[in-house]
């Protein structure tokens, strides 16, 4: 997860406006960019954060499942325009993985992206648990 410090909220949404939520996060953001197949296709930055920092404003509803591989990870797409806001990785199971383009900009104080070998995630994985 992100590293201890003074947070600010970062709200975003899917392409369509249908899904929105906050997330409690560093203006700063420390991003995973994994190159798994999922991740490279679907263009996801990851931004891990708990449970308890992550609040969905709106589109529970029209919010779809997918799961693949061992089915533990909930990937979560927007119905109206497909588009992943957010997800449960399996990696951590108790909070969410925020897709960092999906987040406003203007509260983006900045970036550090670390690569990810999810290509070999079984491997690699300890590096960001």
């Amino acid at each position: 997860m992100n590293e201890p410090g003074p947070t600010i909220v970062h709200r975003a949404s899917c392409h369509c406006g249908a899904v929105s939520f906050e997330v409690d996060a560093l203006s700063h953001l420390n991003v995973i960019e994994c190159n798994c197949r999922i991740c490279v296709r679907s263009g996801f930055l990851h931004l891990l954060v708990a449970k308890s920092q992550f609040r969905l404003l709106s589109g529970a509803a029209v919010l779809r499942p997918y799961r693949f591989n061992t089915g533990v990870a909930e990937h979560l797409f927007c119905r109206v325009c497909g588009v992943k806001p957010f997800y449960v990785p399996r990696s951590h199971p108790d909070g969410y993985s925020i897709n960092v383009r999906c987040l406003d900009p203007m509260t983006i104080g900045g970036q550090t992206r670390a690569p990810f070998e999810g290509k070999n995630w079984e491997l690699n994985i300890e590096q960001i648990r």
